[in-house]
């Protein structure tokens, strides 16, 4: 693995002292602080760890974390992140303040910083290190944060924190974190070098620390959890959880398996909704937590691609889904945005007028997003009466309120178009970071918003035209007099709300710039009338009117749309969005709430994501690049299989990129032989063996065992979703089956089938195991994997159904290869027929050297193999021994292409145990075709790997070493005589890795790996 990192930044001696704690090798890198280590990276943020190629690790923190679960040496993964979390938002943002003024600019600063050190002197208290009596990530990662302090002078801050004082001197004194340390201060230049770093690097602006107080922790809330309280089962401190807009620490337990357990015992909580049945008009309850969640409205013309959809109405529906889930009162809106010159210009291509232009639009956008499964309370649009009516009062209460300016400005005119430009169609040169795309109203190289007037050598996206200046009167939001009141509603919500870390960031960076009055009106046609004497022949702009169209929304959806949208103490409002659209939604149209005076709801919590890329390049609908809504259908690939990819890499820390070949390898290793698997395997043993009657239940102490880890997992899954961790909620539905594959594969029930109706009584434990996750955690997939979910009494008939996930192959690859052309031309001529070759054979003396250059070098593989060489140089040693097959196929007059593309890592004795040559390699073929026969004779059909067929030679290499190195983990704790439970887990694990590796073959991993394969070779 490889750091790299700028001189002087005190974050990496995170990730060193991680690595040596974790025997983990480590090459540093040195870079520049302006240098991006990562492809479509949306920062040059330092340090980042490239754990292999492609894959990188923004974050320090997440790093080291890495480092060390891949170590196995995380005992409480709840504890260790919610200090991580504490470190990254709490404790970085005002120590690296401090750092660069001292404090003394800003007492802010030095309150903050004061503050969390108080929090974590009191986490101090009663432990040796953070998590326990040994150092944990966490105790690495906050004390590379304190540990500049240590060298201040003058400094009170730790004066009289003396757990901190106690816990800093352990952490110096470590005999690994000393070394360290030391060596970052060893260069003549250190110094030097830490204030450049210092200086360089983009830190989260500090607030003062909130003055509220904490509620007082109560010992049960069952509207908090689906199974019980996480007051009854955390065991630190630092584990935190939502209540009443707040965060407070939990009362630590003695013994949280045993909590877990007891926890499964009790009834389902009297709050869990398994009745998906809505109302038909939602409207906000004195008794129950009222969301109101909003996702950004595309622009009509836009067809969303999957980017879209992940950023905004995907992940908004999935929480919703969740809060329904959990009875709170949830209201879903959003809509198409339809007003502005894009509209006006495709209703001129296509001689129609606007408004049938946006029909035809938002009818398309309603088909995507029904097929895609996206459940709105109302999706609704922003041309109506309602839309108007708002705006306009809104307008007029800003204007009563004198925060409304008349000036005059400078705008752009196309002559050869003959109309004012709106910002998005003009693109030219940004005069802030010189990036070349930007548009009039953005740039999405630097993210600051612009005036098109500011541009360089402006261009009209429409001609290509220079456009001329014109002045024009027009009408500004005084965003600046509105700060005060802004600021003050934002310090509350941050403290209180979930907003992601890209969205204070971006808010944070407005703010602290200084807000600028902001045009409200455009030279156009089509839009909201602006009602004031004299601007009206002018319309609003966008970003003044699109925003409100959640409420006209609302209002369209029922009369009484005021009881969500102007109800701050009952109401909380959730934005989903991408970050582009962080400053419309957290400074304009709150700003314009708040202005009005009229008691609005304004957001109380914000979740941006990154941008989500296609392959190695952008979505692009002009050039044809990328999977939009109206293509996604015609794969052939069902909408929840595109659901589950999505979340499965839901960009919500940095850039991530949709990838065909991952796509189909998630599905069929994650969704199909993980979940579906599991799903499938317990449903299918429960109505062959049972007839489909859930039995009795009598735990073992395993059977206890697995309880806490699946209670541990619900619960942490119920803690991501509330925060808004979507993809995190995946991996722990995904860990919970793969701990029922685990449990099933150790008990072997296919083997218990067939003893005494005693050991039958044991049989099928898993499933009533697993009855309140199939009413809790699966009722949101009720349609496509357990029919309607219930508590199932003992004896009681289950609802038998098979998974939804469907295994893709090289059908499904044929219609996404054609959607994807712009992008997989050159991947479409590497799948094509190989060039024909010269199949002239050579000389016998040719053929003869080769033929025993292939048995040597085979031979040589097969001593490396069997004496366990490193994985490495046996790939480099196969690849040797495959080209030489090849050229042996070329001196024989052979085409190679038919015989070694599918070989790959297969050297099985193909010569013929022993025989060589040419026989042998025609042989290896034979074999090859008969088990092809054998496969067909028996009705079997074969997984085909991502790509249609095609192999993944890299993806094959790393799944071997993985498999090669799970091995030898599994014949160590055999050897060291591990208790059971721990070589079980091993063996699942390789088994595992042993699947993902067929898959990635092309080959079926339950005819490679399951079905008792070694006895059938020992036969």
């Amino acid at each position: 693995m490889k750091v790299f990192t700028d001189p002087g930044n005190f974050q990496t001696p995170k990730i060193e002292i991680a690595a040596q704690l974790t025997n983990t090798k480590l090459e540093l890198v040195t870079v520049k602080h302006n240098e991006f280590i990562a492809p479509f990276s949306s920062s040059s943020k330092l340090p980042v760890l490239e754990v292999k190629e492609g894959v990188h690790l923004f974050s320090p923190n997440t790093a080291a974390k890495y480092l060390f679960l891949k170590a196995n040496k995380i005992q409480d993964e709840d504890a260790e992140n919610a200090f991580l979390d504490w470190e990254c938002s709490q404790l970085l943002p005002p120590m690296a303040a401090y750092l660069l003024g001292q404090g003394r600019k800003d007492q802010t600063v030095t309150k903050s910083l004061a503050a969390a050190l108080q929090h974590l002197d009191s986490s101090l208290a009663k432990t040796k290190y953070l998590t326990g009596e040994t150092v944990s990530v966490s105790d690495i990662c906050v004390f590379c944060t304190l540990a500049p302090l240590l060298g201040q002078k003058n400094c009170d801050l730790l004066r009289e924190r003396v757990n901190v004082q106690r816990w800093c001197q352990e952490m110096s004194n470590n005999a690994v974190v000393k070394p360290v340390l030391d060596n970052f201060t060893a260069s003549a230049t250190a110094q030097e070098d830490f204030k450049a770093s210092l200086s360089s690097q983009t830190f989260t602006n500090v607030s003062a620390p909130s003055n509220r107080e904490k509620p007082a922790v109560e010992k049960s809330s069952p509207s908090k959890s689906c199974v019980a309280s996480e007051d009854q089962v955390s065991t630190y401190q630092c584990l935190f959880r939502y209540k009443n807009r707040g965060f407070y620490p939990l009362s630590p337990t003695l013994n949280a398996d045993n909590a877990r357990q007891e926890l499964w015992y009790s009834p389902l909580s009297p709050t869990l909704n398994t009745d998906n049945a809505r109302q038909e008009s939602c409207l906000p309850k004195s008794n129950a937590r009222n969301i109101l969640v909003t996702s950004a409205l595309p622009y009509v013309n836009n067809v969303p691609h999957l980017g879209n959809i992940i950023g905004c109405v995907l992940s908004g529906d999935v929480f919703s889904r969740f809060a329904r889930l959990r009875n709170y009162n949830v209201l879903y809106v959003s809509g198409t945005d339809e007003y502005g010159t894009a509209t006006e210009t495709k209703a001129m291509e296509e001689g129609v007028t606007p408004q049938e232009i946006c029909d035809k639009f938002n009818k398309l956008h309603n088909q995507i997003y029904r097929w895609f499964n996206i459940d709105f309370d109302m999706f609704g649009r922003t041309t109506t009466k309602q839309q108007t009516k708002i705006a306009q009062d809104i307008f007029w209460k800003l204007y009563e309120r004198g925060f409304i300016l008349k000036d005059s400005i400078d705008q752009l005119k196309c002559t050869k178009c003959d109309k004012f430009l709106a910002d998005r169609f003009v693109e030219g040169q940004c005069p802030l970071c010189s990036f070349d795309d930007a548009r009039g109203d953005q740039c999405d190289g630097c993210g600051k918003l612009l005036n098109a007037i500011d541009l360089i050598n402006p261009k009209c996206k429409m001609c290509k035209g220079s456009p001329i200046i014109v002045n024009s009167q027009h009408l500004f939001v005084d965003l600046p007099k509105l700060e005060p009141m802004l600021k003050s509603h934002l310090d509350s919500v941050f403290d209180s709300g979930t907003w992601t870390h890209n969205a204070r960031v971006i808010t944070n960076s407005w703010i602290r710039d200084g807000l600028k009055p902001r045009c409200i009106s455009r030279d156009l046609k089509w839009g909201t009338p602006v009602p004031l004497e004299g601007y009206q022949d002018k319309v609003f702009y966008v970003w003044f009117d699109a925003p409100i169209g959640y409420l006209s929304i609302t209002a369209n959806y029922t009369d009484q749309w005021e009881r969500w949208w102007k109800n701050p103490e009952q109401v909380e409002m959730y934005n989903f969005l991408g970050k582009d659209n962080v400053p419309f939604h957290s400074v304009i149209f709150p700003s314009c709430l708040l202005g009005t005076n009229d008691g609005y709801s304004v957001v109380n919590n914000m979740v941006a994501t990154e941008y989500l890329n296609y392959e190695d390049t952008k979505f692009s609908k002009s050039r044809n690049t990328g999977v939009f809504g109206d293509q996604a259908e015609t794969t052939g690939i069902p909408a929840d299989v595109y659901r589950f990819y999505l979340l499965y890499l839901r960009p919500e820390s940095q850039d991530t990129a949709f990838s065909w070949d991952d796509f189909m390898l998630k599905n069929n290793s994650e969704l199909l032989n993980n979940l579906g698997n599991f799903i499938n395997r317990a449903l299918t043993f429960l109505f062959n063996i049972f007839g489909g009657e859930i039995q009795e239940m009598v735990l073992s102490e395993d059977d206890k065992r697995l309880v806490a880890l699946v209670t541990k997992e619900l619960q942490t899954y119920v803690n991501n979703l509330e925060a808004c961790r979507l993809r995190d909620g995946i991996r722990n539905i995904l860990m919970i089956s793969k701990l029922g594959n685990q449990f099933m594969q150790a008990n072997k029930p296919w083997v218990l089938a067939k003893g005494s109706p005693e050991e039958n009584f044991f049989l099928f434990q898993p499933s009533p195991l697993f009855q309140k996750i199939e009413a809790s955690l699966i009722a949101e997939l009720k349609e496509k994997f357990a029919g309607k979910p219930e508590q199932k009494a003992p004896k009681k008939q289950a609802d038998k159904s098979t998974p939804a996930a469907v295994n893709l192959t090289p059908a499904s690859q044929e219609e996404i290869d054609r959607l994807t052309k712009a992008v997989a031309d050159q991947k479409q001529a590497d799948k094509s027929t190989p060039a024909a070759v010269n199949l002239t054979p050579a000389s016998q003396e040719e053929i003869d050297r080769l033929t025993k250059a292939v048995a040597d070098q085979g031979d040589k593989v097969r001593e490396m193999k069997k004496a366990k060489a490193e994985p490495a140089k046996v790939a480099e040693e196969v690849a040797t021994l495959l080209q030489l097959k090849k050229d042996l196929s070329l001196a024989q007059g052979l085409d190679p292409n038919a015989k070694v593309n599918g070989d790959a890592g297969k050297d099985k004795k193909k010569a013929g145990g022993g025989n060589k040559g040419g026989k042998g390699a025609d042989q290896g073929t034979g074999k090859k075709d008969n088990q092809a026969k054998q496969q067909k004779q028996q009705g079997k059909t074969t997984k085909v790997a991502a790509g249609g067929g095609d192999i993944d030679q890299a993806l094959v290499e790393r799944l071997t070493k993985a498999v090669s190195e799970q091995g030898d983990k599994v014949r160590q704790v055999k050897a060291a005589k591990a208790e059971k439970s721990t070589i079980d887990a091993e063996v699942a694990s390789l088994l595992q890795l042993k699947r993902e590796l067929a898959v990635a073959q092309g080959l079926d991993p339950e005819v490679v790996v399951g079905g008792g394969g070694k006895k059938n070779k020992k036969k």
